[in-house]
């Protein structure tokens, strides 16, 4: 026998299995014969796929009473009181580490929120503590671990090149690192990638398939989905809009150049020039409370901030033609007046067929529910992967 004819069924076993988690995915608990109508599937078929997912623990059983009279019907779901997945958000000043099930719905009672170590040995060693801690929960195992990181990251390799935000990171691998110490399936991937499958997940994107997402916190980056699939580049450090030089002899920036994009069209941005004009250090949260409390005109500062901003959402316009087009930024906290003047500053320097055609929104996911998507993402396309590969060496 060939090793392709002996690789066919188990590929198309995989093939089947992630069909049912996709079912369960867009539909919710279902029926074994619900399932196989949704699938278009023999009944065998559905029974072996969920066989071996319940094996896997990815699914779960559960009895659901039916209306009437009548045993109760046994129903399955993905995994949720047996299961859990991680999602890391490793950022400048804070991380936070949060639980799922496998339906994607955090656990935020156990959320733990922790201060960015000085160095990457600590952060190593933090990181596994509190994975620990959530992982000690007597019946439920944790399948695996999803990171959302910012900076230039390699994909292929899972490493971190260059973070001007958060360098104890340059040079590391923190997702193969912390696999190896855990235990855990990991998956590394660019903040501005989860905060696209947040939208995807959690969202307004489920039925976008072109779509761009500006990262406008820290920092400023950028994801795209274009036809349904992230853009990534040919080493996956697409979407670093945030480095464009666009001021003279401007600020300095964390990656050593002066007057790069993010150090004008940012929260941080914005932080920065209200506490120098106050003549001492107020964080974005403390702004927005006072300037909504009435005690701190913040107009000229933001109306700066949002000149720039509009220039990298025209930029994002005018190269991607995304369908709808959302922004992470806390200036939105300080209203609803913040939104539409960007809008309209974008509406006057995109082309206009271009903007005409995109929607631009605050963005609704966060970079847990990013984290937390990328794993079960993984999860459930790893069903086929190992097929894939075994395909191509056949």
């Amino acid at each position: 026998m060939s090793t392709m004819a002996a690789v066919q069924p188990q590929l198309l076993s995989q093939i089947n299995e992630r069909s049912v988690l996709r079912v369960l995915q867009a539909n919710g608990p279902c029926s074994r014969a619900e399932m196989t109508r949704c699938m278009g599937a023999t009944a065998p078929t559905v029974s072996k796929a969920v066989a071996s997912l319940l094996r896997s623990g990815l699914l779960e059983e559960f009895d659901a009473p039916e209306s009437g009279r009548g045993r109760p019907a046994r129903r399955l779901r993905l995994a949720t009181a047996t299961a859990q997945v991680l999602g890391l958000v490793i950022d400048a000043g804070m991380c936070r580490l949060v639980s799922a099930g496998l339906d994607g719905r955090l656990h935020t009672a156990n959320e733990i929120w922790f201060r960015t170590p000085d160095s990457y040995d600590e952060l190593l060693q933090k990181v596994c503590e509190y994975v620990a801690a959530l992982s000690d929960r007597n019946g439920v195992r944790t399948l695996g671990l999803g990171i959302s990181m910012p900076g230039l990251i390699d994909s292929r390799e899972q490493k971190g090149l260059l973070s001007p935000n958060l360098p104890i990171t340059d040079g590391h691998s923190p997702g193969l690192d912390l696999a190896g110490r855990l235990g855990l399936e990991t998956v590394l991937v660019h903040e501005c990638h989860a905060l696209c499958l947040a939208e995807r997940h959690f969202g307004d994107a489920a039925e976008s398939e072109n779509f761009v997402m500006l990262e406008a916190t820290v920092g400023l980056g950028l994801g795209a989905f274009s036809r349904g699939h992230m853009l990534s580049g040919s080493g996956g450090f697409a979407g670093e809009i945030g480095h464009l030089p666009v001021v003279a002899d401007g600020e300095l920036c964390g990656c050593g150049r002066r007057g790069c994009l993010e150090t004008v069209a940012s929260d941080s941005s914005f932080e920065r020039l209200v506490s120098r004009r106050l003549g001492y250090r107020r964080s974005i949260e403390d702004i927005v409370e006072q300037s909504r409390a009435g005690e701190i005109d913040v107009g000229a500062e933001l109306n700066e901030v949002l000149s720039h901003l509009a220039f990298a959402v025209t930029t994002a316009i005018n190269l991607y033609n995304p369908e709808r087009l959302y922004v992470c930024s806390r200036l939105f906290d300080l209203g609803d007046h913040v939104l539409s003047r960007l809008i309209e500053l974008t509406e006057t320097r995109a082309l206009r067929p271009s903007f005409n055609g995109c929607r631009i929104e605050r963005a609704r996911g966060s970079k847990r529910e990013g984290a937390i998507s990328v794993i079960i993402e993984h999860l459930t396309d790893s069903r086929v992967r190992s097929g894939d590969r075994f395909a191509k060496l056949a």
